[in-house]
């Protein structure tokens, strides 16, 4: 600030920064940054090794400054970038953010290594350049011309916006990092080598509804402002305790701020891109997208839910509750009429989605670590059954068409075996992740007096276990097609990327209780 704008005497107040607290959010930008350098300066034979290398230690160098912050944090964590006088708390490191710092990272991890995968896909999955000149190049050519490795700083932007979204403490500084994710996200579901005008038709709406979607959290936060005189969560608490503001600025600022989030978490009805894209993006970033994005969206949903708005709960209460209902609905019925598998997992994740709403409105210690668990366990079974769907293919690509995997057990039993796994994780199958997190999330709801909508909650997943059953019952008891599409070997990275996420779902439902613990150790720090 100026020295002409600081009254006589005033001293300049500099913000408190505890580095160690952000260390892991700086190290994924750090490496991000240090990316689009490379971009610049390295030869294009040189960029694929390099970023891949680069990403990778960024992920588990942030992991490690994690697990050593972690292990020296203050009990009930703190809150960074802290200064006397007006500027306080933008963002939190309690140990929500740091149970889901750790998904995060846990999951962009597998992402990156299925997005670095060139085995399956000559010359990657994800455009080249010289594929924009015209059609497809031959196997040679992509060898030669490798893929657009910008991929890889993208997505670390996207995952360091994610992390510092689920750690705002403030309005304004989620709706910069919710930009910080999206953006990324926008361009790389664009960059399908295969199929692309599918996947550019994909990313155009995806670009189009997000901007809607930010617009709405944005008007959002300016009422919210103009009810509360603050964006901090912790004062919106206060005013909606007492204040002789007008209410109408407070349920339509938390209308509109909720919508967009929800949007972000694919919850119906505000799901209607997420089919389109799931189907359009490539496979590892619609992987990416459905594990990353979603953990991003309900964390920060929790924080806002729990932080900021639970004084006026008896107002929003009602309507997530029919949000949830309607995501359920949507997601289990529209499932069942799906001949496409990744549009199938898209109506999947809605149900899911609408699943976790009732986890995010149950304002209890057990709601919020059933809810975080939950969004773990869905994390890394989701990663997994993608990484499975891109080994199926045929000459035109990926074969997603459900009759495509008819038979599917008599070419790879192996494959078919881990795919119904995780599908039967998915459909909450006792000793899987799926099982323990609907279990732990339904009875948190059931304990808070939500009774129907559990009920509702048990009858959508059994609709929605036709669907997946209906694949199992293709892959084991079909005749295979005579020249249908073919199980490809899978490469080092997304054979690693697969088995980290199916060992991840036997373990999550077997032996739980380390996460559980890790997710009840504390709440949310204002």
């Amino acid at each position: 600030m100026p020295q002409q704008f600081l009254a006589q005497g005033e001293q300049l107040a500099v913000p408190a920064i505890d580095f160690a607290a952000v260390l892991p959010i700086l190290i994924v930008f750090g490496a991000a940054s240090i990316g689009v350098l490379l971009e610049a300066f390295l030869p294009k034979h040189q960029r694929w090794s390099s970023q891949i290398a680069l990403s990778l230690a960024g992920i588990v160098g942030a992991g490690i400054a994690l697990a050593a912050y972690i292990s020296d944090a203050p009990e009930g964590g703190i809150t960074t970038f802290k200064a006397e006088g007006a500027t306080t708390g933008a963002l939190a490191v309690d140990t929500p953010s740091l149970f889901l710092w750790g998904t995060l990272l846990a999951l962009g991890l597998a992402s990156l290594l299925m997005i670095g995968d060139r085995s399956l896909e000559p010359g990657g999955a994800f455009i080249s350049q010289a594929g924009l000149q015209g059609g497809l190049q031959t196997r040679e050519q992509a060898n030669v011309t490798g893929m657009q490795t910008e991929i890889f700083p993208l997505s670390l932007f996207a995952l360091g916006g994610m992390m510092t979204f689920v750690a705002a403490n403030d309005l304004l500084t989620m709706f910069i990092a919710l930009e910080v994710l999206s953006l990324p996200l926008y361009l790389m579901a664009g960059l399908a080598r295969r199929r692309r005008l599918l996947s550019q038709e994909a990313a155009v709406k995806y670009f189009l509804l997000g901007a809607f979607a930010s617009a709405f959290f944005l008007y959002g936060v300016a009422l919210l402002y103009g009810y509360a005189g603050s964006v901090k969560l912790a004062e919106i608490a206060n005013a909606t305790a007492g204040t002789s503001a007008s209410d109408t600025l407070l349920y339509a600022g938390i209308g509109l701020v909720v919508v967009g989030l929800l949007f972000k978490g694919s919850v119906g009805p505000f799901h209607t891109w997420t089919p389109d894209v799931y189907q359009g993006a490539p496979t590892p970033v619609t992987g990416f997208m459905a594990a990353c994005t979603k953990v991003a969206a309900f964390g920060a949903m929790l924080r806002v839910l729990t932080v900021a708005f639970q004084p006026a709960s008896w107002e929003w209460e009602v309507p997530l509750w029919l949000i949830a209902v309607i995501s359920m609905a949507i997601g289990a019925i529209l499932g069942l009429t799906q001949r496409d598998l990744k549009r199938m997992i898209a109506y999947s994740s809605i149900a899911h989605a609408g699943f976790l709403v009732v986890g995010a409105m149950t304002l209890t210690e057990d709601g919020l670590s059933s809810t975080l668990f939950y969004l773990l366990a869905y994390g890394f079974t989701t990663i997994a059954v993608f990484g499975i769907i891109s080994l199926v293919r045929d000459a035109n690509g990926e074969a997603t068409d459900l009759s495509s995997w008819a038979g599917l057990a008599k070419r790879s039993p192996l494959v078919a075996g881990v795919f119904t796994f995780l599908l039967l994780a998915l459909a909450g199958i006792p000793l899987t992740s799926g099982f323990i997190g609907k279990f732990a999330v339904f009875s948190a709801a059931l304990a808070d007096g939500h009774a129907a909508l559990v009920v509702i909650a048990l009858v959508a997943s059994a609709i929605a276990a036709f669907f997946y059953l209906r694949v199992v019952v293709l892959m084991y008891f079909s005749e295979p097609a005579v020249e249908g599409p073919a199980v490809t070997v899978p490469g080092a990275f997304t054979t690693a990327a697969i088995t980290l996420g199916t060992v991840a779902t036997l373990v999550l439902g077997i032996v739980p209780a380390f996460a559980l613990n890790w997710a009840s150790a504390g709440g949310f720090v204002p």
